[in-house]
């Protein structure tokens, strides 16, 4: 009974409880609605006072109100106000952008009104409108600049937009196109009137003005076909510069104006071209003169960079570069030096730390700067051209005249060139005799005044060319343009070579020791005018041809060259090892001692050292690795030996090349370094009689080379004069560059061996893989003759054109004939649709020589190279140059040495230095052979008709004659019979008919027993002319 009642009572309770939350619930239920439709009231409420609102100003401001050309009915300017103050309380960007530009197009057709009932400015004379007039222009204003960021001005209709945007900014900053201010009696507002457009034009420009319009600037510009019109830049360029004229060029909106507006690529270019005006309104106003006077000071000058990426700080510095090659005369004089060389030198070094700073793993090319880390930015990348042209009015305006041209020219009007006073430089020269001469050119020097390093005419000129030098460090991909145009401008070259004549004896030689001593790192303004000075006249000399260089003379003269090499030589001599006059053996001493400054000298100036003198340094480089190796019988009883096996055949001759090649080719070059044995293996597969002591080697290393050089092979083709290089095709041949591979590897044993091999390479093929090729001094112009004469005599036409070159129709492009299709080579990116003009033909004739030499062939000579490197040490090959090279490789280019050679001949099968027949081949080649056959001969005995570079003593195997009965065939060796029937001038058999024979591999003449001198004449003469050897027929 009590269970029941708690139950019912349980159930009771709830009951209560889902009752009460059900109440709670609806009353929620009900204020949500109340709060929701009021909401919904509120925003329908805005909605419908939105729409009156929008209602009232369509009907205010009619469609037509947004074409530039409409006749527009005025209304009253108070009306229009109070319409404009409900308009922008509801304004939205995204919807109203139409409307803001019809209430910008009404508001400027206002100001043409003097009436104040209709001019909105009249409101602004109203004092219980006056302050909210003012910031509602603001804002008016504010909306109209803010729709600009959004606009494109390629795109049509966007164009419109932003002109009409523009001119209203354009009209509300300035009262001077203001009618009402015109009217009798209002005259007197425009000061305060002026203060009021000052004041709206702050506003702007703290919310955003001046990023707002370099955006805007960038679009226009930004690109290879400029977007903007000259209207539109115009307005733009005017509205920028309001700001500094009304705060009188304050240091802050200066630097606003240079960080936004003159970053702007190419905008100075632009204008000059598309609206000078502004270019003039830059010039009235002193913008150049006052952004100089701001960036003098090395803060402010880094807060700009800093606000900058590098390559927008480097359009800074190219639209300061063009203003100043456009601004007045009189301006100039006064800031070009040192204001404008300052700055310019300081960008220039901010920019190089930047690139450095930027340098990662993940880099982007910029055409002026270089390799760093950067962001795509392709408005910037198709200015650069523009940019490019601005940078260079550094070098080839006006600026470089006036800055360094008209100086040195006032400085040097009266001085001659420098004269390299008469006196030994011998080694052996007696140091008494040294020092008269010395104290007598120091007498005659005494009585000429000479300029002191540090006096302020040497530290200008220094100052400015630390600016061009730090240019060439910097702008790193227009180097080569800098120095040309240093080089060409008006002999500036030239009066800096006499300006250096003026410093003292042997153009200040003893002047910059001095400053080295106190200088040690060089970076002193005066060697940087030197290094800028070494730089245009190495760049200078490379551009130089044959012509220019020994007929014209003009202005160089040949004997300013050789003074200028005194005197470098003289002064890094003394630089580098502090004392001139060393003997070559002192010297050696020092090096093997590895001294650091006579391995310095070597590395930079190795032409001091006599050419003789640095092959046995060669020589001894090639021992000494022999010895750090084991592959010398002293360093190891057994050296390591590599056995090859090459197979002859009667009709091919030799299989010499695919079985060296398949043999030797995998070879470590330490194992090919080595000792190599060689084994011929005839046609019936038995190996030929004979023990390889090097000589066999040495015939498989003459044939294998013949083989390969020949041109037919199509390895290899032959100049007109018959001087081999890299054939462009040989890509036909299989495997061709691992066969170019092979043969550098074994050009470079035959070298490293001592070997001489008769192998006319074309000279620009030597520098090329002896590293000559990538030196300063490298021109290639000059070594195009090696290649195609004809080619280089057209390319020197072309360089000393007279008229337009545009007239003769070339392009930096090439057609060739590649096996019957015409092929065409752009000499750069889009060249083919680049004409060569008198600006640019310098750099034409380059790039084609360059194709020529290098780009064609530049697999087959790279993969040369690094055949021949993996046996020569590259360091090794600075010690020649290109022809001392060739002369390594093919032997010495003089005419032969007979008592040379005869002193270090050997004898065999019973001959002697005194016998008969010997003694009639001396006299025979001395008095009968042309020089020509002298050399066939020794081409006939030692397949090379060179002389070795350090004479025959260093011949291997050394030159042997000896005498035999039989023919080759026939031949079994000396035996005691044949030596003393050879030695008492015995005949076993009548020799007269046979001829002389040679064994190139020992370099071995075999001689018969001739009874009479014209016997051996003839049959001498015929047996090396016969000789055909390797000859590129």
């Amino acid at each position: 009974m009590f269970k029941a009642e708690e139950s019912s009572r349980g159930s009771f309770l709830q009951q209560t409880k889902a009752a009460r939350e059900e109440r709670a619930h609806e009353k929620d239920r009900e204020a949500a609605v109340t709060v929701i439709q009021a909401y919904v009231r509120g925003w329908l409420a805005r909605i419908r006072f939105t729409k009156k609102i929008l209602e009232e100003f369509d009907i205010n401001f009619p469609d037509d109100c947004t074409k530039l050309d409409a006749n527009i009915e005025l209304q009253l300017a108070l009306h229009i106000y109070r319409v404009t103050s409900r308009f922008l309380i509801i304004y939205k960007r995204e919807r109203d952008q139409e409307r803001i530009e019809k209430l910008c197009r009404y508001l400027v057709q206002t100001l043409q009104s003097e009436s104040p009932k209709f001019s909105y400015v009249g409101v602004a004379l109203n004092k219980d409108h006056y302050i909210s007039w003012i910031l509602q222009m603001k804002t008016i204003l504010n909306h109209c600049l803010i729709g600009l960021d959004s606009l494109k001005p390629e795109i049509s209709s966007d164009h419109t937009s932003i002109l009409l945007r523009l001119y209203t900014l354009v009209s509300f900053t300035s009262p001077a196109s203001w009618a009402i201010l015109k009217v009798e009696g209002m005259e007197k507002l425009r000061t305060g009137m002026s203060q009021l457009c000052a004041n709206i034009m702050g506003h702007l420009v703290n919310n955003g003005f001046y990023a707002i319009m370099q955006t805007l600037l960038v679009k226009g510009l930004g690109r290879a076909e400029v977007s903007s019109i000259s209207v539109a830049l115009s307005a733009a360029v005017t509205l920028t510069l309001r700001p500094l004229i009304s705060s009188q060029m304050s240091d802050k909106l200066v630097s606003l104006f240079l960080i936004n507006i003159f970053s702007v690529p190419a905008l100075v270019y632009h204008l000059n071209m598309l609206c000078p005006e502004c270019i003039s309104s830059f010039i009235m106003h002193n913008l150049f003169a006052r952004s100089l006077e701001l960036l003098n000071s090395e803060q402010n000058l880094r807060i700009v960079f800093n606000a900058l990426e590098g390559s927008y700080a480097l359009c800074l510095l190219s639209n300061l570069i063009q203003l100043a090659n456009i601004e007045r005369e009189e301006v100039l004089r006064d800031t070009y030096f040192p204001s404008f060389t300052f700055v310019v030198t300081k960008m220039l070094e901010a920019c190089q730390q930047y690139v450095v700073a930027k340098q990662s793993n993940i880099t982007h090319w910029h055409p002026i700067l270089g390799w760093f880390a950067q962001s795509v930015d392709t408005p910037l990348q198709e200015a650069i051209p523009y940019v490019t042209s601005q940078l260079a009015c550094l070098w080839t305006g006006r600026i470089v005249l006036q800055l360094i041209g008209q100086p040195l020219t006032e400085l040097v009007s009266k001085e001659s060139p420098p004269q390299l006073e008469q006196q030994s430089t011998s080694i052996s020269t007696n140091i008494f005799r040294r020092a008269f001469l010395e104290a007598r050119t120091n007498r005659n020097n005494s009585n000429k005044n000479y300029r002191k390093l540090g006096s302020p005419e040497c530290t200008k000129i220094a100052l400015i060319c630390s600016m061009y030098q730090t240019a060439l460090h910097t702008l790193t991909q227009m180097k080569q343009d800098i120095l040309t145009g240093l080089c060409y401008q008006d002999k500036i070259l030239y009066h800096m070579w006499l300006f250096l004549g003026t410093l003292g004896p042997h153009c200040g030689l003893k002047a910059f020791l001095d400053h080295l001593a106190a200088n040690t790192k060089c970076t002193a303004p005066e060697f940087q005018m030197l290094i800028l000075f070494c730089d245009c006249m190495t760049h200078y000399v490379t551009i130089l041809d044959d012509m220019e260089m020994y007929e014209q003379q003009d202005p160089f003269k040949l004997s300013d060259f050789i003074t200028m090499s005194f005197f470098l030589n003289q002064f890094l001599y003394k630089a580098v090892l502090n004392n001139l006059f060393v003997r070559v053996s002192g010297f050696l001493a020092d090096l093997e001692k590895r001294r650091g400054g006579a391995a310095l000298l070597l590395s930079k100036m190795p032409h001091v050292i006599p050419h003789s003198e640095r092959v046995v340094l060669f020589r001894k480089h090639v021992a000494n690795e022999k010895a750090v190796m084991g592959l010398t019988e002293s360093a190891c009883n057994s050296p390591p030996t590599t056995l090859i096996v090459v197979h002859r055949k009667i009709l091919h001759r030799t299989r010499i090349v695919e079985d060296g090649y398949r043999q030797l080719a995998m070879l470590p070059p330490q194992a090919l370094k080595g000792v190599i044995r060689v084994r011929f293996v005839n046609e019936q597969g038995l190996a030929e009689a004979g023990i390889d002591q090097d000589g066999v080697f040495k015939e498989f290393l003459e044939e294998t080379i013949k083989r390969v050089f020949d041109p037919s092979l199509n390895l290899f083709k032959a100049t007109s004069e018959n001087r081999l290089y890299p054939s462009p095709t040989s890509s036909m041949q299989d495997n061709h560059l691992q066969l170019f591979e092979f043969v550098g590897r074994m050009l470079g044993k035959a070298v490293y061996e001592g070997i001489v091999v008769d192998v006319p390479f074309a000279s620009f093929f030597v520098s090329q893989f002896s590293g000559q090729a990538g030196g300063t001094l490298y021109n290639c112009l000059d070594e195009l003759a090696s290649l195609d004469r004809d080619l280089y005599r057209s390319l020197t036409l072309v360089k000393h054109y007279k008229g337009d070159v545009r007239q003769l129709e070339l392009t930096f492009s090439l057609d060739e004939d590649v096996m019957g299709k015409l092929v065409t080579h752009e000499l750069i990116p889009g060249g083919r649709a680049e004409a060569v003009t008198n600006q640019n033909k310098i750099r034409y004739i380059h790039r084609m020589a360059h194709f020529r030499m290098h780009t064609q062939i530049k697999e087959q000579t790279a993969a040369f190279i690094k055949g021949f490197c993996s046996i020569i040490n590259p360091d090794w090959l600075s010690l020649f140059s290109t022809p001392e090279l060739q002369r390594l490789i093919s032997g010495d280019n003089v005419p032969l040495d007979l008592r040379d050679l005869r002193r270090h001949t050997q004898y065999y099968g019973g001959f002697h230095d005194s016998h008969r027949v010997v003694c009639w081949l001396w006299d025979i080649l001395e008095k009968d052979f042309t020089e020509e056959e002298r050399g066939l001969f020794l081409k006939f005995v030692t397949s090379c008709s060179k002389s070795p570079l350090l004479g025959f003593a260093h011949l291997e195997p050394k030159f042997s004659i000896r005498c035999v009965e039989v023919g080759d065939d026939e031949d079994t060796g000396d035996t005691i019979g044949s030596v003393i029937r050879g030695f008492f001038t015995i005949r076993k058999k009548d020799p007269q008919i046979r001829l002389p024979t040679s064994s190139t591999c020992f370099n071995l003449l075999k001689l018969p027993n001739y009874q009479k001198k014209s016997t051996l004449r003839e049959k001498l003469r015929y047996a090396v002319t016969s000789n055909t050897g390797f000859e590129l027929s």
